[in-house]
């Protein structure tokens, strides 16, 4: 397993950038290292080694390139992934296509009881984030607490390994490049430890940092206290 790859990841692409060639053959993942949607198949293609396979194309979304959404992906948005002369979008949709057509470890049970929860905890995580958003308005402590319950809860579920379908699979990687977040902001702005009184939740972010396809992928604690604090505070 190739997990512990390092790379020299690529610049980011401006609106000054050239467009890199469409359908010649190369597997491109379009990317910005600061987005938690694409974080999550940018985890998912380091965990089952293709960081030789697939290319990172990484995209400033402040000044995103116009050809982008001209001949790239007409949504605009991030991930996308150019394969087999079609581009696919949708970082949930795109982390299942990853493990499904690609070589490496598979990131989800074949056990019918363990493939059956983890759809439904995949299905519920716009759910989630979006409680935990709309608790930013409001009192955080108080508002997203259930949000943060339901993960433990989640936790309890199968006790075979620290993760929520107890080995490492697609659910964790759906929420931790969101908790990940979460988890800073709250700390430092409300001084509210999300951990605190959840023990399942504090060992699942433990051993998700054990894990180098994602530990590559983390955003700067710093820069992620800034973006949040410009995104959600001045919504208040």
């Amino acid at each position: 397993m190739a997990t512990a790859v390092q790379e020299n990841l690529p610049p980011v692409l401006d609106s000054k950038a050239e467009q890199p060639p469409l359908f010649d053959g190369t597997i491109r993942l379009y990317t910005c290292y600061t987005c938690p949607f694409a974080q999550r198949v940018w985890i998912t293609r380091n965990y089952k080694g293709l960081q030789d396979k697939i290319k990172l194309v990484p995209l400033n979304l402040q000044d995103r390139p116009a050809w982008y959404a001209e001949k790239v992906y007409h949504v605009n948005k991030v991930p996308a992934l150019e394969h087999n002369g079609k581009i696919i979008g949708e970082s949930i949709d795109l982390i299942k296509y990853v493990d499904s057509n690609f070589e490496g470890p598979s990131l989800f049970p074949d056990d019918p009881e363990k493939k059956k929860f983890g759809e439904e905890l995949l299905s519920y995580t716009d759910t989630f984030n979006k409680d935990v958003y709309a608790s930013f308005k409001g009192d955080p402590v108080k508002q997203a607490g259930a949000a943060f319950d339901y993960l433990e809860n989640a936790l309890k579920k199968f006790d075979d390994g620290p993760f929520f379908l107890g080995q490492f699979s697609l659910a964790d990687i759906a929420y931790i490049t969101f908790v990940e977040r979460f988890q800073i902001f709250l700390s430092e702005v409300y001084k509210y430890d999300i951990t605190e009184g959840r023990p399942k939740l504090a060992a699942w972010i433990e051993e998700l940092n054990k894990i180098d396809a994602y530990k590559q992928t983390k955003t700067d604690p710093k820069e992620l206290v800034e973006s949040s604090k410009k995104r959600f505070q001045a919504k208040q």
